[in-house]
């Protein structure tokens, strides 16, 4: 699909849409939900300048400010994961880099993981030397995570403080070290449909295995705290273009589907979603695990009928 092919989605009903992603969906993904499951364990502290987020020392947002956790806390978050029934679990770091000593302790934290609990592992820790993928992916690293968090052309206006070059070249250094790449971004930043379409041309083209959507929550104390809230059916309406560009890679619902899809997070799923995450957020609670497991069979039973 070209890029002006990609812009023509936007006009097209949203029925249509929807008819097109889920077809596409079973055609290229197939029924099966990737459950995924998240550990901030490194949180706040940060010195980036994104508007978006709780984290950064920029802003007060009384969010809680601890360094890396202790292998044992990660070890045992690992377990609450598998436990829960995810299928990935995830460890989160705030900050655009860590010291050796960090990375360190995470990858020996993922080789005991790996070990003793059994569960495929990815990891968040901003931006990285193809040296500290290769640690990591030696200790037992699957899947990386590093999100582009929007449009190319909308990056400058969410922060100032790394490039979005930067972010690609983080991505490109995961892939040379052979590791998978999760990466995807946030809609309801002020971005344009055009933006969205681009942000999707980007993923496709960096080839990443899993594109996460998060949903704004505007957070008290950041810039965007005054944003408004971002239309459920025009989330919908992303998930199923991303679904038609992106074809057979993982859709992930992330941060945003409780508080803004609510009821259509059901419609998420038919429009082209095939993941999610389940047990939380980094500085965002998420609702009852048994109510998404409740979800998954919902939508296993609709997909099958």
């Amino acid at each position: 699909m070209d890029r002006q092919e990609a812009y023509s989605l936007i006009k097209k009903p949203l029925a249509e849409l929807i008819s097109l992603a889920d077809r596409i969906r079973k055609e290229k993904a197939g029924d099966r939900i990737e459950l995924c499951s998240i550990m901030n364990a490194k949180s706040g502290l940060c010195g980036e300048d994104c508007k978006f987020c709780a984290q950064s020392r920029r802003y007060a947002t009384g969010v809680s400010e601890y360094p890396v956790k202790n292998k044992g806390e990660i070890l045992e978050a690992a377990r609450r994961a598998k436990d829960i029934g995810a299928e990935r679990f995830d460890i989160v770091t705030s900050g655009n880099r860590l010291s050796k000593e960090e990375i360190g302790k995470i990858a020996d934290a993922i080789a005991e993981i790996k070990s003793r609990v059994g569960i495929k592992m990815c990891a968040s820790l901003g931006r990285l030397d193809e040296e500290d993928l290769c640690l990591l992916k030696r200790a037992g690293l699957g899947r990386y995570h590093h999100n582009i968090e929007t449009a190319p052309g909308w990056f400058r206006e969410i922060t100032t403080t790394h490039s979005f070059e930067d972010r690609i070249g983080t991505i490109e250094k995961a892939l040379r070290a052979g590791l998978e790449v999760c990466s995807g971004g946030i809609i309801g930043l002020g971005e344009s449909w055009s933006d969205r379409i681009d942000m999707a041309l980007v993923l496709k083209e960096l080839d990443v295995a899993s594109v996460p959507i998060n949903i704004l929550v505007p957070i008290k104390g950041t810039p965007m705290e005054g944003m408004g809230a971002f239309s459920p059916l025009d989330a919908i309406k992303t998930i199923a273009i991303f679904r038609i560009i992106l074809g057979d890679k993982i859709i992930k619902l992330a941060a945003g589907r409780e508080s803004v899809l609510k009821g259509f997070q059901a419609m998420a799923f038919m429009a082209g979603a095939n993941g999610m995450l389940i047990g939380g957020y980094l500085t965002l609670k998420g609702r009852p695990v048994e109510e998404d497991w409740d979800l998954v069979r919902e939508i296993k039973k609709a997909w099958n009928t």
